[in-house]
């Protein structure tokens, strides 16, 4: 057999085998890699590319080395996950920069990191004064966790007491101009209801790039050209608005009429049509 021919034969071997050792050792991200996966990561392709290359050596030696280097991170995962004693020493501990505000000098300097690299890593964290982060960890996996003071931290929907909706996700209908059927369907629409939409907004279909539509039916448009804009539904705020409408003019014409009974139906329906618009609030907000 010519050499280039066994070169190619044993380096397509080797990248099958590999792939299926890869799916056995699992999906971990690369910054997710502990200690030993990253040696055995290195080892594996070391081993790999000796056995595509070395013509004269017999092939099941390699495959022995590589299966003994893939199985034993997967032993060790198993290990892991039965003694924590184990998973500390494999896979290390979280390590506490800052506490307080205050850096933990000793901790900067077992974990090798000066003052620059913590506030590099503060900044990707949008923490930019050491004295707003209540704790900063260094997580096994070398990831900075940071935890912003409670007057700090941002002001969310639930601190203000306001309810919102589910968040979902929107669904992609329209992709380099092309119509995403099943997409539609799973929402419940179809083509036509899709040309309706992009004729109101005035686009041609084969113009737009991107196409989502949120929950509440309301569909948005992405154009190749960036500088053309796409005007945004209003149906929902056009809906509150006419809804708040209805509750003022009610509320008036409780104020104005000289009946009692009258007086005392518009304000009952007033109360009513404002519970009503408190639940779908969020809905028509958002």
């Amino acid at each position: 057999m010519p050499d280039w021919l066994n070169i190619a034969l044993r380096s397509l071997g080797a990248l099958v085998y590999l792939f299926f050792l890869t799916k056995l050792i699992g999906k971990r991200q690369i910054r997710q890699l502990t200690y030993i996966e990253y040696i055995v990561g290195i080892s594996i392709g070391s081993i790999a590319a000796f056995m595509a290359t070395e013509a004269d050596g017999p092939v099941y030696h390699s495959l022995i080395a590589l299966s003994i280097f893939a199985l034993f991170p997967v032993l060790m995962e198993w290990l892991s996950l039965k003694s924590k004693v184990i998973r500390d020493f494999v896979e290390g501990k979280a390590t506490i920069l800052i506490k307080d505000g205050k850096i933990l000098e000793d901790n900067l300097k077992q974990e090798r990191l000066s003052a620059e690299d913590l506030m590099e890593h503060l900044r990707i964290k949008n923490a930019f004064k050491v004295a707003d982060v209540e704790f900063a960890l260094m997580e096994p996996s070398g990831e900075i966790s940071v935890l912003l003071k409670a007057e700090n931290q941002p002001v969310t929907p639930k601190h203000l007491g306001l309810p919102v909706s589910p968040a979902e996700e929107p669904q992609t209908v329209i992709i380099d101009g092309n119509i995403m059927d099943e997409s539609l369907a799973n929402l419940g629409l179809n083509r036509n209801w899709m040309r309706a939409e992009l004729e109101k907004a005035g686009v041609a279909l084969e113009n737009v790039f991107l196409g989502q539509v949120d929950k509440g039916g309301q569909l948005y448009l992405d154009l190749y050209d960036d500088k053309i804009q796409v005007a945004q539904p209003q149906e929902f705020p056009l809906t509150y608005a006419t809804l708040k409408k209805c509750q003022a003019d009610l509320e008036l014409f409780a104020l104005s009429t000289k009946s009692k009974r009258m007086k005392e139906t518009y304000q009952a329906d007033s109360e009513k049509l404002k519970r009503v618009m408190e639940q779908v609030a969020p809905l028509l907000t958002r």
